[in-house]
C-alpha cells in the first residue's frame, strides 16, 4: 500500500490534496518519497520563514523534549519566561503583556475575547476579503461565504466593509463597536497591502470611538515583509496583535501582543492547556535567536524587491499586477491559478493560491537568489505554456 492510500484510508477528506508526498525538508528545498526535489515558495502556509530543519531550532527542541514537554501556565516556567521576554525585544514596546496559546487562530479567537471583555461591547467590524482562522470567532471574522456557509449561525456581532476604505469604516463603527479587526496586508484574500492612510486612519478611529484596534499578522509577522511586524511600515500599533506562523520555527505556536488599553484580564477569564509549554517556548527561543542572527527582515525585504523586480519582468499577458511588501508577494492573473500551481510543482516549485486568480509566494527568507533566479525561469515558462 503506497502512503497516498495508506493515509487516504484515515483523513477526513476535508483537505484538497495534491499527488505528492513530502518527506524531507532543509533550507528552502523540500524532497518527496522519491528523492526529488522542489524549491519550496510556500512555506507551509508561512510558517517557515527560517526555512527547514534549522539546526539551532532542530537542537533546541530534541534537548527540551529531553528536559520537560509540557508545563502548564498555572505554574510559572523558565523557558516560557525566557520566550516571552526575548519576543518582547521586538515588539512594540506597548505591547508588554502576551498570552501564548497554539496557532494563528487561537491568537485571533483570544484577541477577539480580550477585546469584548476590555470594552463591554460586542460588535467587531473586519473587512472584506479577510482572512481570520477557521475556529467560529476568527471563523466570523473571515468573508470568504465559502469557509463560513456551512457554519451558520456563527458568532453574531460580525460584520465586513471593504478593506483599504476608510469612510466605510468610519459609517460602520458605532458606541457597540468593541474592536476594528484587521490585516495590515492581507493574506489569503489577495495580498492586498493596506495604505499608510488607511492603517493610520483606523488606529485614530478606534481611539476616536473608544473602540480596540486588532492587527492580525498571523502570516505578515516575524520579518516576512522586510520588517519584524508589518505594522512597522505603516507607523502605527495596535492594542491586540495577533502572531503565529513562524513564531516557533515550525512548531506549533500562537500570541497575542497586548497593551495597557486592554482592560479587565482577571484570572480565569481565558486559558489553554498547551499554549506556552516548554517545547514549543525552547523552539520560539532558538527560531527568534536565529532570526535575530541572520536578520531575517533585513533578508526578506532584499530577497523580496529582488523577488518581485523579476516578477514583473516576467513578459506575460497573463499576469495582471504584481504586489505584496517583502517575501509576502501575490502575482493576480486575468484567469484561475490551478493549472498553474499544478505546472509549477511539475517543474519542481512549490507555491500557493490567494483567492481565486492569485499566485502567492511566501519562500523562506533564506532562500538563494539562484533559487528565486529558477523560480522566475519555471513562472515564465508555466505561464507561456498554460497560456
Amino acid at each position: 500500500m503506497s502512503i497516498q492510500e495508506l493515509e487516504q484510508l484515515h483523513t477526513p477528506g476535508i483537505y484538497q490534496k495534491r499527488d505528492l508526498v513530502i518527506v524531507r525538508g532543509k533550507d528552502a528545498t523540500l524532497w518527496d518519497d522519491t528523492g526529488r526535489s522542489y524549491i519550496d515558495c510556500a512555506s507551509n502556509q508561512g510558517v517557515n520563514t527560517l526555512g527547514y530543519s534549522n539546526e539551532a531550532v532542530v537542537k533546541a527542541i530534541a534537548d527540551q523534549a529531553a528536559t520537560l514537554l509540557s508545563c502548564s501556565e498555572i505554574y510559572y516556567n523558565d523557558k516560557r519566561a525566557q520566550f516571552m521576554e526575548l519576543l518582547y525585544t521586538i515588539l512594540p514596546q506597548q505591547l508588554n503583556r502576551i498570552f501564548l496559546c497554539s496557532s494563528g487562530t487561537e491568537a485571533n479567537e483570544a484577541a477577539l475575547k480580550f477585546a469584548r471583555l476590555s470594552t463591554g461591547r460586542t460588535d467587531i467590524i473586519a473587512t472584506v476579503r479577510a482572512f481570520h482562522g477557521r475556529t467560529m470567532g476568527s471563523l466570523s471574522a473571515t468573508y470568504d461565504p465559502k469557509y463560513r456557509d456551512p457554519f451558520k449561525p456563527l458568532v453574531p456581532g460580525f460584520s465586513h466593509v471593504p478593506y483599504n476604505n476608510l469612510e466605510a469604516m468610519r459609517e460602520a463603527v458605532n458606541d457597540q463597536t468593541a474592536a476594528i479587526m484587521v490585516e495590515p496586508i492581507q493574506g489569503e484574500g489577495g495580498v492586498h497591502p493596506g495604505t499608510i492612510e488607511y492603517l493610520q486612519g483606523l488606529r485614530q478611529l478606534a481611539d476616536e470611538r473608544g473602540a480596540l484596534l486588532i492587527l492580525d499578522e498571523v502570516q505578515s509577522g516575524f520579518g516576512r515583509t522586510g520588517k519584524w511586524f508589518a505594522l512597522e511600515h505603516f507607523g502605527i500599533v495596535p492594542d491586540l496583535l495577533a502572531m503565529g506562523k513562524a513564531i516557533g520555527g515550525g512548531v506549533p505556536m500562537g500570541a497575542v501582543g497586548i497593551s495597557k488599553t486592554v482592560k479587565n484580564l482577571a484570572p480565569g477569564v481565558h486559558g489553554t492547556t498547551f499554549g506556552g509549554n516548554p517545547l514549543a517556548a525552547a523552539a520560539g527561543i532558538a527560531s527568534l535567536q536565529e532570526m535575530k542572527r541572520l536578520d531575517i527582515p533585513k533578508l526578506a525585504a532584499e530577497k523580496g524587491q529582488y523577488f518581485k523586480e523579476r516578477l514583473e519582468e516576467i513578459n506575460s499577458p497573463v499576469i495582471r499586477e504584481v504586489r505584496g511588501l517583502g517575501l509576502m508577494l501575490g502575482a493576480e492573473l486575468k484567469t484561475k491559478t490551478a493549472p498553474y500551481i499544478r505546472g509549477l510543482q511539475n517543474e519542481g516549485v512549490l507555491a500557493i493560491p490567494a483567492g481565486l486568480n492569485v499566485l502567492r509566494f511566501l519562500p523562506p527568507a533564506i532562500i538563494t537568489y539562484e533559487q528565486m533566479d529558477i523560480v522566475i525561469e519555471k513562472v515564465a515558462k508555466v505561464l507561456a505554456a498554460t497560456n
